[in-house]
């Protein structure tokens, strides 16, 4: 039985203090009017020579903004029209930066929680598959899922109350002079979206608890019952061809429709790989953590060789969609497409390819030697790069839709990832000292203890 230490108890909560610290200063550092707008402007301007020293977080953001306030690629997305003067500008940039801290949340939130769903998914596929290979690792799984329920009920309580932040097709005043998104108001309204936001949260959780009741059922039932696997097996397809549907349109509720008059039919792959690949790198590195304590005896390196496998492969199958669906805009070139790389190029440069390069360009050259994939600290090297450009991932999904060019990694940012890491190690230490992480009963369990590969 793995329990969850003081020291690792004390450092989660030391880190969900900083980091509400950190967010609460968020809040309060952003402007509350027009006239603070103007005031942060006029002071920026008269320190024009001394940026780099700046150290006051809202003072960098004006910064940001007076260097791009002419800017109108995100015109869309924060429902400023192109050219705006006097007020109307003031306005817009107000609405950005108090946008900001609400953006950091979002970021962290959704990153912490895609894991804990990507999670399941992959367990779900295992069982659905019958693989022989994983069910040592179903009780780490099981420990990671943990986090759902909090996670997703964050997350959507952030995407119902603090929409007016993120999406454009809340503003009636935009919709009413905008006929695409009149259009599109039969399935971008408000009612329709929390209904769907529910079902999700729900669909998700119920599974969640099944899978791990027939788990735990399992594991004390008499010799050769499997009724509890049958069970899971078929929840298992349920939820699987549930998920590709709620994921799909989870991605365009909550990410595309943040750039309304926006769209690609690659988009909800594209975060699913991110998803994917994150969850199985911290499946990787909790399994690492645990074998390094101890706990599990029973998992060796073959397992672990075939984790980071899938964080190899997945990290190609995520550059295949990342590269598919930028190189068919690009070439095509249709103005509605083309708007949501022009900010990200332009103002996200830095990350914009150095996320490439992380999700990428690292995992294929560090995991491509069969060796080093057996390495548990090696793979645990990779797995942190690979988590970090993920991060970045969700930053650039969210960011540019809702503070345009108004961006800067600061205290918000670094509150908000503090406050969900924590959360989500206390969350998932807890989860996984709950039952044995041996899945005694498992049909394929000798099969998975004898892997070698």
């Amino acid at each position: 039985m793995y329990m969850l230490s003081s020291k690792i108890k004390l450092t989660a909560i030391i880190l969900m203090v900083v980091g509400l610290i950190g967010l609460v200063y968020g809040f309060l550092a952003a402007p509350d009017n027009v006239e603070e707008v103007k005031e942060m402007m006029a002071a920026e301007e008269h320190h024009d020579g001394s940026h780099a020293a700046v150290s006051n977080e809202s003072t960098a953001q004006m910064q940001a903004t007076e260097d791009a306030s002419h800017n109108t690629a995100n015109a869309e997305a924060t429902g400023a029209g192109e050219g705006d003067h006097g007020d109307s500008h003031y306005e817009h940039l107000l609405h950005q930066l108090q946008s900001k801290p609400w953006s950091a949340i979002y970021v962290s939130a959704f990153f912490f929680f895609m894991i804990a769903l990507g999670t399941l998914v992959f367990y779900a596929i295992q069982i659905a598959a019958q693989a022989g290979w994983s069910p040592v690792l179903f009780r780490v799984m099981e420990g990671i899922t943990a986090y759902l329920l909090p996670g997703s009920i964050i997350v959507v309580l952030i995407v119902v109350f603090a929409g007016t932040h993120f999406f454009p097709w809340q503003n009636e005043e935009l919709v009413a002079k905008d006929k695409i998104l009149q259009l599109k108001a039969g399935y971008l309204n408000l009612p329709f979206f929390i209904i769907r936001a529910i079902i999700y949260l729900i669909g998700w959780n119920v599974y969640r608890y099944f899978a791990r009741k027939y788990s735990v059922e399992q594991s004390n039932a008499a010799v050769n019952d499997y009724r509890p696997y049958k069970k899971s097996f078929k929840a298992a397809v349920f939820f699987l061809i549930f998920f590709i549907l709620t994921e799909m349109t989870m991605a365009w509720d909550w990410f595309m429709s943040m750039n309304p008059h926006w769209y690609s039919t690659l988009f909800p792959w594209y975060v699913f790989s991110t998803m994917f690949v994150s969850a199985i790198t911290v499946i990787a590195i909790v399994t690492v953590f645990l074998k390094r304590a101890g706990y599990v005896t029973f998992i060796n390196d073959s397992h672990i060789h075939d984790l980071a496998k899938y964080m190899f492969a997945f990290s190609i199958f995520w550059a295949y969609l990342w590269f598919s669906q930028f190189m068919l805009i690009w070439y095509a070139n249709i103005p509605e497409e083309v708007t949501y790389f022009i900010m990200r190029i332009e103002e996200y440069n830095l990350l914009f390819f150095g996320m490439l390069v992380l999700n990428f360009v690292f995992p294929i050259l560090l995991l491509m030697n069969s060796d080093f994939k057996r390495i548990p600290h090696f793979v645990v090297g990779v797995g942190i790069i690979i988590l970090i450009g993920h991060y970045i991932d969700v930053y650039l999904l969210v960011m540019p839709s809702t503070i345009g060019p108004n961006w800067f990694f600061g205290i918000p940012e670094i509150g908000s990832l503090l406050f969900f890491l924590g959360l989500f190690i206390f969350v998932v230490g807890a989860g996984l000292g709950k039952e044995s992480l041996y899945p005694k009963g498992n049909p394929f369990l000798k099969e998975s203890e004898n892997y070698h590969y």
